[in-house]
């Protein structure tokens, strides 16, 4: 570990630096692990890792990024043990009642995005209550993922699009790229310009498929309860020293 004010310095260099991702996205990952390593039961690292979730939030704002998205519950998640998801969605309302005043406090909008519908009636008012409180939030947007899977966001579009053109409402020939990602649940957000995953698995996980299609990537071994603002501000920090060309060739 290094000193205490190293976290600031790498903060103040990546202000100097000028190009700050617009749009931040971030998989979560390692909490089990980190409780495995520890002789703890998994839920003990979820809650763990609730640190991480004020610190990125935090050091986003900091580093003036625009847009935070966290991906919190997969799709595929569902299939995990009853007591876990049990505790994983018992997470969320102590989250939500936690942290709340200080969103609306720091000018935060929350947004919960993915198939709420699997969402029992406690829950699905407790994301309502936290969109709510934080609606009028001018600062950071964060965005949660929860029950979400990019791929049945994509078939979602699809089927979206395909109901407009069989009523009329659009033509096969007005479907493009643009239209398509209208149909997206991420509509209206700028696409991620950094998407970090922690815990050293270098896989997407059927994350926001569509919309990183430009996204540059940073993984780190660092297990999600101990990623703080210091190791997001390293990530950016390494972001602002690679070129984007998006497919283009840079002239010499």
């Amino acid at each position: 570990m290094g000193t205490s004010d190293e976290p600031m310095d790498v903060l103040q260099a990546i202000r100097r630096g000028g190009r700050v991702p617009q749009h931040i996205a971030i998989i979560m990952d390692g909490n089990g692990r980190w409780a495995g390593a520890r002789g703890l039961p998994r839920f003990r690292g979820h809650t763990a890792g609730m640190r991480s979730v004020r610190e990125v939030v935090e050091g986003a704002i900091q580093a003036g990024v625009s847009y935070l998205t966290l991906f919190a519950f997969s799709q595929e998640n569902w299939n995990r043990p009853a007591p876990e998801i049990g505790a994983l969605m018992r997470l969320l309302d102590r989250y939500v009642a936690k942290e709340r005043d200080e969103l609306v406090k720091q000018g935060v909008r929350v947004r919960v995005f993915g198939d709420l519908s699997r969402m029992d009636a406690r829950r699905q008012r407790t994301i309502a209550a936290i969109e709510d409180a934080t609606r009028a939030g001018t600062g950071l947007a964060l965005q949660l993922m929860i029950s979400y899977g990019a791929r049945n966001e994509i078939v979602r579009a699809a089927r979206r699009l395909a109901e407009k053109v069989e009523q009329g409402q659009l033509s096969v020939g007005e479907i493009d790229q643009a239209a398509f990602s209208a149909e997206l649940l991420t509509a209206g957000i700028p696409d991620p310009d950094l998407l970090i995953r922690t815990s050293g698995e270098q896989r997407i996980s059927n994350f926001l498929l569509w919309q990183l299609a430009y996204t540059e990537l940073y993984i780190t071994p660092v297990l999600w309860p101990d990623f703080d603002r210091a190791q997001l501000f390293a990530a950016i920090d390494e972001y602002q020293k690679r070129e984007r060309r998006f497919g283009r060739v840079t002239t010499a």
